[in-house]
């Protein structure tokens, strides 16, 4: 397949993208594969300083990118964060929800603040910012919309109800835009990572001897993945290669969801 061929499926050239949560670990990989495929890429987080790094190391590969903060708890962030993208990028074709937090917790310690909290920002502005790019994506005749889930889209995990709720819920929520938003042309997918070693898990689980112990005995692969491992299954999603993907969760994990061996 000549690099002609692959342009068709994979070039982004001329797009552009909003990356939320793009200061670091996977949005941060994101982000710097999206500019690389050719994308003009607002980098999206709370810290300055971090979405420096994210330019930097997107300058290094030869991609354009500007910056912008916002707190996704706030909900008149929404419409701003995606009216400015389009002001300062003149167009908007692909968004990858990335935010996300947690707060782990068993169940019976969880409270309303962190309920609200959690909720606000992994799912609450995932589907305000879609429905704000809508109508951007709808005008262009076309767009891409990309979630960030999770295993616990799939799986439940001791300690991240709320969590795991909005996860599950992106999927399902992917299925809907899909179906709603064919007709603009608009393709909605998520993208659910495995055990991925980011700054915010090295120290909280995988330098924890028996989280990292149980982890490292449910991927077949044997090892955690790494935000990079992530970039090629979003350049597909965002791609014009994947016009006729819609509604889907694809997962990029080592085989975790595939199932395990009694000989292991």
């Amino acid at each position: 397949m000549s690099l002609s061929s692959l342009d068709k499926y994979f070039s982004l050239s001329g797009k552009a993208a909003l990356v939320t949560g793009s200061s670091s670990g996977i949005g941060r990989a994101l982000a710097i594969g999206l500019a690389g495929a050719g994308a003009t890429v607002m980098v999206h987080g709370r810290s300055e300083e971090q979405l420096a790094e994210t330019q930097r190391e997107i300058a290094a590969v030869g991609g354009a990118s500007q910056a912008i903060t916002a707190e996704l708890n706030e909900q008149a962030s929404y419409s701003r964060l995606v009216q400015e993208t389009r002001e300062r990028l003149n167009r908007l074709d692909i968004l990858v929800n990335c935010a996300g937090m947690n707060r782990r917790k068993p169940i019976e310690e969880v409270t309303e603040a962190d309920f609200d909290l959690v909720m606000n920002v992994n799912l609450r502005s995932v589907y305000f910012l879609s429905q704000a790019v809508h109508p951007i994506m709808r005008d262009q005749r076309g767009g891409k919309i990309i979630h960030v889930a999770s295993l616990t889209t799939f799986m439940g995990l001791g300690n991240t109800s709320v969590y795991g709720i909005t996860k599950s819920a992106l999927a399902q929520l992917a299925k809907t835009q899909a179906v709603e938003w064919a007709r603009d042309n608009i393709q909605v997918n998520c993208l659910a990572p495995g055990f991925i070693v980011t700054p915010l898990t090295e120290k909280s689980l995988w330098q924890d001897a028996k989280k990292s112990g149980w982890m490292l005995s449910r991927i077949p692969a044997r090892r955690p993945g790494k935000p990079d491992e992530m970039v090629a299954a979003v350049l597909y999603m965002a791609g014009p290669g994947s016009s006729y993907l819609t509604g889907q969760t694809i997962a990029v994990d080592g085989g975790v969801l595939a199932g395990g061996s009694w000989d292991d």
